[in-house]
């Protein structure tokens, strides 16, 4: 009851602000050009410190209106040009033309253009810069530094945020939820998923991230589906620094690491690098981490083209927290580790390789080209107790009369692979009506799975390091695409953007017989979308969007079933919907989404013909909701940026099947218009910031997550209760004359020590003729705290 409380008083106040007055009184228009007296359509038009902006059109032409009586700094920003600010003084009606400079030097933010949604794409985004993201960087990983945006729930294995950390946006997880680096893919091609732990303190090499929920727009690699994640690092430093952050806190958690550029030295030529360590004990018993990675960036820059090689790699050891706290412990050890073998570990190495490359072929035409490696080798250790020898192809053994099956032994399960390809992207901007993207990519996995016997309490026939699997995988991704945006009037826009993609899979999985054999897999794509924005004036925007996303199953869907039994891929068909109002002193945004899966893959219980309980299609079910976001600068002192997003997320059928120990079969139960495993209704979250001095920011982060459920069924005895969570935020600058900045943050998570869980599993079945289940649940930290210093050169 108190959580539905204080959700309805939170949701009071963020109500109360569309109230807000307005003090509009002038105009002010103009052109935006360049140097050569060429119009500017894109250009990026706002006043600084405030949510007052316009994007030039076609002509290049720019209007604000409503603005109150007074001096204002005006920033105009194109990409490839210099940016221009400059004051302005506003007592009247008035005209003012720009024109902004060629940039001295070719910019990053070309490389990711294309992949990006942009104020035209008429698709549900948000971006998240360097200093947001440098606000919440104590020594989490990347995914917690993103909890307070819309949509968005994290989760910790470990509870502290550190180590193995996920992330859903609108229900949608890591295997559905595409993730690039500077355009080039990191989802694993096999899970799909995403492990933020093989990139530890990645979010310091960071510049920015653009988050896109349901289909969005076209990118590269697996899982483009229900979100994607664009994250670019490159940012040309022109100026050398040197910078060093040291944090701490509870569990034992530290980070440290240090930052250094060369700047833009002569001949055009920049040197970046990053060294991290990070450790943490966790809230979770024994549930350590142990993390170290670096990143070196090296690049040549000219007036038209410029090339980045990036190399950054991350090593991890932590101690596995997998399986969760079962639900009869949880009420008295919350922070229950079921593993005692000292060495119940993962280990992991990663290391990446992108050479990145983008020239101008002229005014309108640019080329954006980039090759990729990634390098992943590395085991995880486990204890395990009277396995069946036979299930590591080993003989009985036999002692006298005796016949021993089953042995006490510890195995190491490894993963050796190789990622590679290309990506690229041709960019036509003709300063007209029309700006466009051809683009695609090309990579190759190839995975070695094998597992090795450690040590036997009965060998058998067994010697050390024994391989008692051995599976090696291919699988090969294309895919084109083409994205065109056109002004179809002075108020009108539209987008078409059209993708192609093949994925073809070689792995070692069952006949009909029951047999490992190696199989293949070939599936081909057609992703459509389009929308249309329209601009009302220079204050609202209306949009709407159509858009399909079609996606394979993951490696286990594939090798725990035959041909005969295998599932099909997943479609979605995802409308969106939107109004967006940029005022004087707030911006807000409200969009409707309806996304309509057909052959959905999820778990239902049923065992395969191969013994697995592998996920199947459900035919249909469908995701629908509003998300709304507010920002607004109350006062000089006070802003508060919020977020709400209400939602259905329905399976129409689903059948669960249960194992019936009584029987010794299963059981079927249909359960008709069930909620989506593990997606709330409501979803929250809130910074509310206080800058009572010069330096000074204080705020409260509050985020509510509402219930889920961890089946499909709907079973109030298999679900996750709502949570609602503060932190509190202090941030002290300093500038003194032997640095550039000394920057103290200090971070007190869960100030009222909530007890909750973020995520979970869930076994039924049937016993003594009752159904019964068992609950698993993944605690997160109570009360506890980070503190930091950045010192910057």
């Amino acid at each position: 009851m108190k959580n539905t409380t204080t959700y309805r008083v939170f949701l009071a106040l963020w109500l109360g602000l569309f109230a807000l007055p307005a003090w509009a009184q002038f105009t002010l228009s103009g052109t935006v050009k360049d140097a050569g007296g060429g119009t500017l359509p894109g250009a990026a038009v706002a006043i600084e410190g405030t949510f007052k902006g316009a994007i030039a059109d076609a002509g290049g032409a720019y209007k604000l209106t409503n603005l109150p009586k007074g001096t204002y700094q005006l920033r105009i920003s194109l990409v490839g040009y210099e940016p221009v600010t400059q004051p302005v003084t506003i007592s009247q009606n008035q005209s003012l033309n720009v024109s902004l400079e060629k940039s001295v030097v070719a910019v990053d933010e070309v490389v990711v253009s294309a992949t990006r949604a942009n104020e035209k794409s008429a698709v549900a985004y948000t971006n998240v810069t360097q200093r947001d993201i440098r606000k919440l960087n104590l020594g989490q990983d990347l995914p917690m530094m993103l909890n307070f945006t819309p949509s968005v729930v994290t989760t910790s294995d470990a509870g502290a945020g550190v180590g193995y950390t996920g992330i859903r946006i609108r229900g949608s997880d890591a295997t559905r939820v595409n993730v690039t680096l500077n355009g080039i893919p990191y989802n694993d091609a096999e899970s799909q998923g995403t492990f933020w732990v093989n990139m530890p303190d990645f979010s310091s090499s960071v510049s920015s991230i653009q988050i896109q929920r349901g289909v969005g727009t076209s990118t590269n690699g697996a899982g483009a589906f229900g979100a994607s994640l664009n994250v670019q690092t490159n940012q040309l430093n022109r100026e050398p620094l040197a910078e060093v952050n040291l944090s701490g806190g509870s569990f034992n958690t530290r980070k440290a690491n240090i930052l250094a550029s060369s700047g833009l030295l002569k001949g055009g030529f920049v040197m970046d690098a990053r060294l991290s360590a990070i450790k943490s004990d966790g809230y979770i018993d024994r549930a350590f981490s142990d993390l170290k990675s670096f990143y070196v960036s090296g690049g040549w820059y000219g007036k038209k083209s410029f090339v980045r090689l990036n190399v950054f790699s991350g090593k991890e050891q932590t101690y596995q927290a997998w399986n969760g706290v079962p639900e009869a412990i949880l009420a008295t050890n919350r922070r229950y580790n079921e593993y005692t073998y000292d060495n119940e570990t993962d280990n992991y190495q990663q290391d990446q390789y992108q050479l990145i490359t983008s020239h101008e072929l002229s005014r309108s035409w640019r080329l954006n080209v980039s090759a990729f490696y990634t390098k992943g080798r590395g085991y995880y250790e486990q204890y395990r107790e009277g396995e069946k020898l036979s299930k590591y192809s080993l003989p009985n053994v036999i002692i006298g009369r005796d016949t021993i099956r089953t042995t006490d032994i510890i195995r190491r399960r490894w993963l050796d692979n190789d990622f590679y390809g290309s990506v690229f992207s041709l960019d036509y901007n003709g300063r007209g009506r029309l700006t466009a993207n051809f683009g695609g990519g090309w990579n190759q996995y190839k995975g070695k799975h094998y597992g090795e016997i450690i040590w036997a309490r009965f060998a058998s026939t067994s010697n050390i390091r024994q391989r008692y699997y051995d599976d090696d995988a291919t699988k090969t991704d294309f895919n084109l695409y083409g994205k065109a945006f056109y002004q179809l009037a002075t108020r009108l826009n539209g987008f078409v953007d059209l993708q192609v993609r093949t994925v073809n899979y070689s792995f070692l999985g069952f006949n009909s017989q029951l047999q490992n054999v190696t199989q293949d897999a070939s599936l081909s794509f057609f992703n459509p979308k389009a929308g249309l924005t329209y601009t009302i004036n220079d204050q609202n925007t209306l949009y709407g969007s159509f858009g399909v996303g079609n996606k394979e199953p993951n490696r286990d869907d594939y090798t725990q079933s035959t041909p005969t039994s295998r599932p099909k891929h997943e479609s979605l068909y995802d409308w969106e919907a939107g109004f967006k109002r940029q005022a004087q002193r707030y911006a807000f945004t409200a969009n409707a989404y309806y996304m309509n899966y057909r052959n959905q893959l999820v778990l239902t219980g049923q065992i395969n013909d191969v013994g697995a309980y592998n996920r199947v299609n459900v035919p249909n079910s469908y995701r629908a909701g509003v998300e709304l976001e507010l920002a607004t600068v109350l006062s000089r002192q006070w802003r508060w940026n919020v977020n709400a997003t209400f939602s259905q997320n329905k399976v129409k059928t689903f059948t669960e099947y249960l194992d019936n120990f009584d029987t010794g079969d299963q059981r079927a139960i249909t359960h008709t218009n069930t909620d989506i495993s593990f997606s709330p209704s409501v979803i929250a979250g809130s910074q509310f910031m206080y800058t009572p001095v010069k330096n000074l920011e204080l705020s409260l982060l509050t985020k509510y997550v509402g219930k889920q459920y961890l089946d499909n069924t709907q079973n109030e005895s298999r679900k996750l209760n709502p949570y609602f969570v503060n932190d509190i935020r202090l941030i002290y600058t300093l500038k003194p004359k032997f640095a550039d900045t000394i920057e103290f943050t200090l971070l007190l998570n869960n100030l009222f020590s909530e007890l909750y869980e973020s995520n979970g599993y869930t076994y039924a079945y049937i016993s003594e003729g009752k159904v019964q289940a068992d609950n698993w649940y993944f605690p997160q930290a109570t009360r506890n705290f980070l503190a930091g210093v950045r010192l910057r050169f």
